[in-house]
């Protein structure tokens, strides 16, 4: 069987490292990678043909491999070249209706789209978006620590003492736990929201303190992510985001729900009210932000306080990054071939909820 990788230009994200093709070439798979591939996060051509892939040309993978890997995006011209029944495997939004999406859903491929994995043990090893959340959390404070005008960690001098940073998370999810971690290891005073009150208890073991409003709705299916609360709960939880946001040094927001637009944290108001030098990274700029002002993608600055949009920090660590996908990848693929291509475990959940409903276009006559 041939696992092509094909390059994605969308991110400094390739689908197989080296390291993850030899696993496969070891595992009796053919392993065929499109030229300059991995350059973009750190891997050249050379060091492939060293693990034993062959370097090809974009078009002889897309139509020769029956597994092709990728990033984020794939256009529909290469789509269209894609063998018949191949098994199509990247991390594709794939919540979210799009151009992209409707492209895949037509194709005559496979598609599994990774981020759509469900959140249970057995996927663990699979999960894409906890394995770069968790680079994106530790990328944000290591942001804000450089663009941030002073300290992180209290300093006493001959001088005097400067008092330590004070930083607020705000979701404290994989990303959000490790920008506290992270946060906490340079000795910043760390302070943490969430609406799911069961991880009170994670984020005080990392050393941050939890605040909390009371009444917050929570549902066990939603897979580990924060639901949609009601109106009443959404103005106290601004109010004291407020209060607790002008106080802060830094304030990192990671809250996203799955598929939908982004809650508004922090407001107009709450911006203006911050301290000059103040530091915001909204980590859920691509789905319209946490915070009212910001812009994905871009910096902006408010009367002294600096709005960084990014909702995918772990780009700026595209080694690292490409090394935990291929990964994930590799579990996925030794989980759903493990009987062969052609008898995929369509039972399993891991199959089910990755695999990219089919829609086939069809003519209907008038």
């Amino acid at each position: 069987m041939v696992i092509g990788v094909v390059k994605c230009t969308a991110e400094n994200l390739v689908a197989l490292v080296p390291q993850v093709a030899a696993k496969l070439i070891k595992d009796e798979y053919q392993v065929v990678v499109e030229s300059g591939a991995g350059k973009s996060s750190g891997y050249n051509d050379e060091v492939y043909e060293s693990s034993g892939a062959v370097i090809s040309t974009r078009n002889e993978v897309l139509t020769k491999a029956d597994v092709i890997l990728t990033g984020t995006s794939i256009p529909k011209t290469d789509i269209d070249r894609i063998k018949p029944e191949a098994l199509l495997v990247g991390k594709f939004n794939g919540r979210v209706e799009s151009e992209l999406i409707t492209n895949l859903k037509t194709s005559r491929a496979q598609v599994f789209s990774l981020d759509l994995l469900p959140r249970s043990t057995i996927a663990q090893s699979m999960d894409v978006l906890s394995s770069l959340a968790s680079l994106s959390g530790y990328k944000a404070v290591v942001t804000a620590a450089d663009e941030f005008a002073g300290y992180f960690p209290m300093m006493t001098t001959s001088a005097g003492t400067i008092p330590p940073a004070r930083v607020l998370i705000l979701g404290a999810g994989v990303a959000g736990l490790q920008a506290i971690a992270t946060a906490k290891r340079l000795g910043a005073i760390v302070e943490a929201f969430d609406v799911r009150t069961a991880v009170r208890e994670e984020v005080q073991s990392l050393g941050a303190k939890f605040i909390e409003v009371e009444g917050a709705q929570e549902d066990s299916a939603a897979g580990g992510y924060a639901v949609e609360q009601s109106e009443a709960y959404i103005a106290k939880q601004k109010e004291l985001i407020h209060e607790t946001s002008v106080k802060a040094d830094v304030v990192i927001t990671t809250a996203n729900i799955p598929g939908r637009k982004a809650p508004i944290l922090i407001e107009n108001r709450t911006v203006n009210a911050m301290k000059q030098g103040s530091i915001i990274v909204d980590m859920a700029s691509a789905s319209g932000g946490n915070c009212e002002l910001s812009k994905d993608d871009q910096t902006v600055d408010i009367d002294g306080v600096k709005i960084i949009g990014d909702s995918k920090l772990y780009n700026q660590m595209g080694k690292q990054a490409s090394l935990l996908y291929s990964n994930n990848i590799y579990n996925f693929l030794k989980y759903v071939l493990k009987e062969g291509k052609d008898k995929l475990p369509y039972d399993s959940e891991i199959v089910s909820q990755s695999l990219l409903k089919v829609e086939r276009e069809s003519t209907v006559s008038a």
